[in-house]
């Protein structure tokens, strides 16, 4: 079952916090807790990273089945679940494929289509090479990926995936194996055509990122008829965390009104 962290609001309606990829539950503490003041909050570690069990593989159907049998377990019938890059992936197709368990969809800068991220590759394919026998810290594992990742905020959040075990060396805690062997699934769409779901749905974009173009808007409301597109214009691909008092009240709009969220800004 996937390891899950409690941010509050019990009582509240329930809203479920998927992370991006190499990200975890740990990426919602800050924002997950304020949201608390209208939701109950819960924030997961999906399959392969976090504290979430590891697996043989790792599809976009594995994904939204681990989460509905969390759902399932926690009693959950329906839900508003907001989910960041992957996790937004994993929100859109259980929307489509499961719509009743649904009460509000909010997506984090990301879009139904396929990527090629060449800079994923390229995180990948350093955390692979990183020797970690005779690693003493996090801070010299960023120095050691300094060749291969020229990003130091990337490169601090690399490291975050590494932790000691109980003898005391580093080790991943994500399942570095079945990621990078997954990477080209995890890069496509992951919608069929005819899937669609036609609840209040939200997207959120970065202005500065290029993960959600304009040419993306009508990809997006094939899918989502509803979905109202807010672009947070400071913000690049992390808008929970570089914008996050604009973030949280693009979340929290429309909440207890029973309506379809209200539109910051045209999409």
């Amino acid at each position: 079952m996937l390891f899950h962290r409690d941010l509050g609001g019990a009582g509240n309606p329930p809203l479920v916090l998927l992370h991006g990829m190499l990200g975890s539950s740990r990426n919602w503490l800050t924002a997950g807790r304020e949201l608390a003041a209208h939701f109950e909050v819960v924030a997961l570690d999906l399959r392969n990273h976090g504290s979430s069990p590891h697996a043989g593989s790792m599809t976009y159907e594995e994904m939204m089945e681990d989460v509905l049998g969390w759902l399932d377990q926690r009693s959950w019938a329906r839900v508003t679940l907001l989910g960041h890059s992957l996790g937004g992936k994993v929100g859109m197709m259980l929307a489509c494929r499961h719509p009743r368990r649904m009460k509000r969809l909010i997506v984090v800068d990301i879009a139904p289509r396929d990527y090629d991220w060449p800079g994923h590759r390229q995180s990948f394919a350093a955390m692979n090479a990183l020797e970690l026998r005779d690693l003493h810290s996090r801070a010299e594992a960023e120095l050691r990926l300094e060749g291969r990742v020229t990003s130091g905020f990337l490169r601090k959040f690399l490291v975050t995936n590494l932790e000691r075990d109980r003898a005391g060396r580093w080790r991943w805690q994500i399942n570095l194996p079945v990621l990078t062997a997954s990477l080209e699934t995890l890069q496509r769409n992951p919608l069929r055509t005819e899937d669609r779901f036609e609840g209040p749905t939200r997207f959120i974009v970065g202005g500065k990122s290029d993960y959600v173009e304009p040419a993306d808007h009508g990809r997006i409301r094939a899918h989502f008829p509803a979905a109202e597109i807010v672009v947070m214009e400071n913000s690049g691909h992390n808008p929970h965390i570089e914008t996050r008092a604009e973030f949280l009240d693009a979340v929290v709009a429309g909440v207890g009104s029973g309506q379809p969220f209200s539109p910051r800004k045209p999409g």
